[in-house]
């Protein structure tokens, strides 16, 4: 069910809601691009039938308006008034991916109210004191990030036909990650489960523009709003050992600037196995 939730200056986002109406409610964070339809596998809710599950589509992604400027932190207040339209009190979160720095302001901003975070192959901030941020990452993100950092004018024009060519094609994007993908990543992307979730995250995340992609990439590149390490609730930290989009680099220094954090690294996955990671993650919510 698609849900409209309006924001500050009559901005809206897009958000849905499924699985069990009184269940515990647990909000997903898309990944990079991304969007609402691609945050789990299409089994989740038979798997889970305990949790109800909600996630929204970021500014800049299929019809949320966009909010230029907007910082990682600002997804705390944007999660919170889609979990107010629904009627929502306290809930759990989980972010993949672009998702994982996300979800973690929602751990950092709403104390009080979010349960527990997961954050599955997560970024950590590109200003983490001792990190290489760059350090293992594919050569595609170095230049993608590279560009968010020095050029943004130029990663916007580059994102663009980009972003058209993968609305016609939503398989393209993998495609073109294709020569940097790991075989782990690989075996993962064989699954029809994986692909189709895949696929209808990046047709619903581009299919109007490229901002939020590009709004993404200069966040993680900026200031976050927030410190990781100001986080007093429980954290899941999961990672592909494999891992060459979000490093295992930034695992290690989100562990270690996390205070209340299980960290789980899982030798010989990449970074799509976090698709399969989610199930194990919502039972360590629970």
């Amino acid at each position: 069910m698609r849900i409209e939730v309006g924001r500050d200056g009559g901005r809206k986002l897009i958000a849905r809601e499924w699985g069990a109406p009184d269940g515990s409610p647990v909000l997903l964070h898309h990944g990079m691009p991304g969007s609402r339809l691609g945050v789990a596998l299409d089994d989740a809710a038979e798997r889970h039938p305990h949790v109800r599950f909600f996630a929204y589509d970021r500014p800049g992604y299929g019809d949320s308006d966009r909010a230029p400027e907007r910082r990682v932190a600002d997804a705390a207040a944007d999660s919170a008034a889609v979990a107010d339209a629904l009627g929502i009190g306290p809930f759990a979160v989980v972010g993949r991916s672009g998702g994982g720095p996300h979800a973690l302001a929602c751990a950092a901003l709403l104390p009080g109210r979010v349960m527990a975070t997961a954050c599955l192959v997560g970024l950590a901030p590109r200003d983490g004191a001792g990190l290489d941020w760059f350090a293992g990452m594919t050569p595609y993100n170095v230049e993608h990030y590279t560009l968010a950092d020095r050029d943004p004018a130029a990663l916007e024009r580059r994102l663009t036909p980009r972003a058209e060519a993968i609305r016609r094609d939503p398989g393209r994007l993998l495609e073109d990650l294709r020569d940097d993908l790991p075989a782990a990543d690989l075996a993962v992307l064989a699954d029809e489960r994986v692909r189709r979730s895949v696929l209808a995250t990046h047709r619903e995340a581009l299919r109007t523009s490229a901002y939020g992609w590009l709004d993404d990439s200069l966040a993680f590149c900026r200031p976050w709003g927030f410190e990781p390490a100001g986080i007093t609730g429980r954290v899941m930290l999961w990672h592909g050992a494999e891992d060459v989009f979000s490093p295992v680099g930034h695992f290690h220094w989100l562990a270690e600037h996390i205070g209340r954090s299980t960290a789980v690294l899982e030798p010989g996955a990449g970074h799509f196995a976090a698709q399969y990671a989610l199930s194990a993650a919502l039972d360590w919510l629970r």
